[in-house]
């Protein structure tokens, strides 16, 4: 009877630990926060401007590839596969990290933001009707902070959170390319 890891040089069960836990880790991150962002959009009205909308993206990615990872993890895939899944979510969310922080430096004036900015966009109806429909568009600028919490905005806190997410994944890596 042979084991798995003689079959397969490239399986090995115990590197597959890490990766599992790492990935499954940013994955329900990912999740928690993306939840998160959008119950203040949709239910607390709390608009993103566009750069917001931006810092979303690296979850959208977030979310599949961990759950991707961890599956390959779970399932005995080649080490490399693991370590590209670690890797990819370890730099997507320190890019992330770096344009929240970029966000927040806009935010309290650091720095020039993006000039364009976001609201509603929908029928506008019909001429007559545009300068009033003008009127109740709410328009959200990059640099106005709409909620804070302990003095932190919601870039600041997606800087916290997509550090702790990029420490986990290199964790992951670390700890799977170290096992031999």
């Amino acid at each position: 009877m042979t084991t798995q890891s003689a079959a397969l040089p490239a399986f090995d069960r115990a590197a597959s630990g890490p990766a599992l836990t790492a990935s499954l880790l940013v994955t329900m991150i990912a999740a928690a926060t993306i939840a998160g962002a959008w119950f203040f959009q949709l239910v607390l009205e709390i608009l993103p401007c566009p750069l917001c909308l931006e810092q979303r993206y690296a979850y959208y990615l977030a979310i599949p590839l961990g759950a991707l990872t961890a599956f390959a993890a779970r399932s005995g895939a080649p080490r490399p596969l693991l370590l590209a899944g670690l890797a990819i979510l370890a730099l997507a969310t320190l890019a992330n990290a770096g344009l929240g922080g970029y966000h927040a430096g806009v935010e309290w004036g650091f720095w020039k933001g993006p000039t364009d900015c976001s609201g509603p966009v929908a029928n506008l109806g019909s001429a007559t009707d545009l300068l009033s429909r003008l009127d109740t568009v709410k328009v959200v600028r990059c640099d106005e902070v709409q909620w804070r919490f302990l003095g932190m905005s919601l870039a600041g806190y997606n800087v916290l959170i997509s550090l702790l997410m990029t420490g986990i994944a290199a964790w992951g890596f670390v700890r799977t390319a170290k096992r031999a």
